[in-house]
């Protein structure tokens, strides 16, 4: 490994980006086996109980780019620190046992705390490095989101057999993470309000090569939140009588591969540009969304979904790489914002899409078209990457 691909973990701004990063996986992950518990403390109905998990990514959508204008203004570790106490508060708070309501509206606002943290942290490695160490330290920031959110579910199930309440009340570890960010990181000036910003940043947000990179963000999150976080379980049902632990360690395995190709993207930056790794990345879980239709087996749809983690790990990394190379400093928390709300949307439309869908096509022919439509974003923005070099 040459020295532009090593993450520099003596960095204030990496260990401080790193805790911060593996504590976003708490929103969800950790809380969802929670769920039937918690409906049941509650006397909730299924639909209210999944609400918690709608509410926090819907907030996301909306509201990042304003968190990312703020951020621009007045600065990422201000916007870090406030997130981690916002986040942890208000998760925790839910403990006890305050009227549906109320929870409601307490997960948009934590939802919207999580944004924060997104886009605090991946501004921060953007500002910090550039180049090959920055595609480094944003695969490793990408593969520790992608490990808690493969382990998390595990402890979350552990803490809700002990109490309905436990999960939320690991929130509160956010706690000390904000108090070390405000100590470690350097304080910030308030900059001056950029005249145009916004023209300035729909400028850039529409930009030839920012609308493919969200593009990307789009498909990879629809992908993977739809085809494997939704249709996957369903199938592995109805065609294998698979148990929900089998289930898990399905998915599971893909978000371990996730976060092991997510690790490796500074060695890809070396050999590759990032457009080239995205499109690589598209390419990859094509291949492995159409496998799964033709597995035979268990262990076949599991080497189906590994591949698909693969691609998704090769992907995200390289978007935020390369929308922090395309914008100025006082444009680039407004240009991740925007990446941060495609993402939502993309988590949010995806299951709620394939499950439409499924209902008319069934599960195999879906992920069939799932993995064509994936092959043909990537020649599509292979023949325009060519379009756009000629001279």
């Amino acid at each position: 490994m040459s020295t532009a691909e090593r993450v520099p973990w003596d960095s204030p701004v990496v260990r401080v980006v790193l805790l911060s990063t593996a504590l976003a996986p708490l929103g969800v992950p950790l809380v969802a086996p929670a769920l039937p518990a918690f409906r049941e403390a509650l006397s909730l109905t299924d639909a209210e109980a999944s609400l918690l998990v709608s509410a926090y990514f819907v907030a996301g959508i909306v509201l990042s780019p304003f968190l990312g204008a703020f951020a621009d203004r007045y600065g990422r570790r201000r916007l870090l620190v406030v997130a981690l106490v916002v986040f942890s508060l208000t998760g925790a708070s839910i403990a006890l046992a305050p009227p549906y309501g109320v929870v409601v509206g307490v997960r948009v606002v934590q939802g919207t705390a999580a944004a924060g943290l997104f886009v605090a942290t991946v501004t921060l490695v953007g500002d910090a490095f550039d180049g090959v160490q920055r595609n480094a330290v944003l695969g490793v920031n990408a593969a520790v989101l992608g490990a808690g959110a493969a382990a998390y579910p595990i402890l979350g199930g552990a803490l809700a057999g002990v109490s309905w309440r436990a999960p939320f009340v690991a929130y509160l570890l956010a706690l000390p993470a904000a108090v070390v960010a405000s100590r470690v990181l350097p304080a910030e000036t308030r900059r001056t309000a950029r005249p145009g910003y916004l023209s300035a940043m729909a400028r850039v947000a529409t930009s030839a090569g920012a609308l493919g990179y969200y593009a990307a963000t789009l498909l990879t999150e629809l992908l993977l939140f739809g085809a494997i976080l939704t249709a996957l379980p369903f199938l592995l049902v109805r065609e294998y009588g698979a148990s929900p632990l089998g289930i898990g360690l399905v998915i599971t395995a893909a978000e371990v591969v996730a976060a092991g190709a997510a690790a490796s993207n500074g060695w890809l930056a070396r050999r590759a540009g990032d457009a080239a790794i995205v499109r690589a990345g598209i390419a990859t879980y094509a291949v492995g969304l159409l496998a799964v239709p033709f597995a035979t087996s268990v262990v076949g749809v599991a080497a189906g979904a590994a591949v698909v983690g693969a691609g998704v790990g090769f992907v995200l990394p390289s978007v935020d790489a390369g929308l922090s190379a395309r914008v100025p400093g006082d444009l680039r928390a407004g240009a991740l914002s925007l990446r941060n709300s495609v993402t939502f949307l993309g988590r949010a439309a995806g299951p709620l899409l394939f499950a439409y869908l499924a209902a008319d096509t069934g599960y195999e022919p879906l992920l069939t078209a799932a993995g064509v439509a994936a092959l043909a974003a990537v020649a599509l923005a292979t023949v325009g990457s060519r379009l756009r070099a000629r001279p």
